[in-house]
């Protein structure tokens, strides 16, 4: 093979690596740096004809061998600190991952800057989600499905 042709992929291995490396110094730093405030307060869309009505009474089942039902307040946080109201003993999610809240009679799903995202009937949640009943969130490996 001519010698050109070996220093070209000789860079390209060393790109490689330091894409490898910089990718996994970044999931590092996410990791610990906790979670990232929104630049703004995200807003979710009022809905409409329920202004002032308090929110139907709404029960969250957490998956596993043997799921746990939460009834849902005002907000629950759910992630892997023994701060959230909502532990998951789960490697994938991050210490504080997600939360679920009440606003105007609708209960919302939102991401908190967790490292591998929050998934609503298999779409990543990138803002704060409306949620209804039956559907089904994943975070991590772990299953939650939201009933009434």
């Amino acid at each position: 093979m001519p010698q050109v042709a070996l220093t070209i992929l000789k860079y390209l291995f060393l790109a490689l690596i330091f894409l490898f490396l910089a990718r996994a110094v970044r999931a590092m730093y996410l990791e610990i740096s906790g979670p990232r405030t929104p630049r703004a307060p995200s807003a979710p869309p009022a809905a409409t004809g329920r202004a002032g009505k308090p929110p139907d009474k709404v029960a969250l089942l957490v998956g596993g061998e043997k799921p746990k039902v939460f009834d849902l307040g005002e907000e629950l946080i759910l992630g892997r600190s023994g701060k959230c109201h909502i532990v998951l003993g789960d490697t994938y999610a991050s210490q504080v991952h997600a939360r679920v809240f009440s606003r105007n009679g609708q209960f919302f799903l939102e991401d908190m800057g967790s490292t591998n995202g929050t998934y609503l009937n298999s779409r990543k949640v990138t803002a704060a989600t409306p949620v209804n009943r039956g559907d089904r969130a994943r975070i991590g490996r772990t299953e939650l499905e939201f009933r009434r």
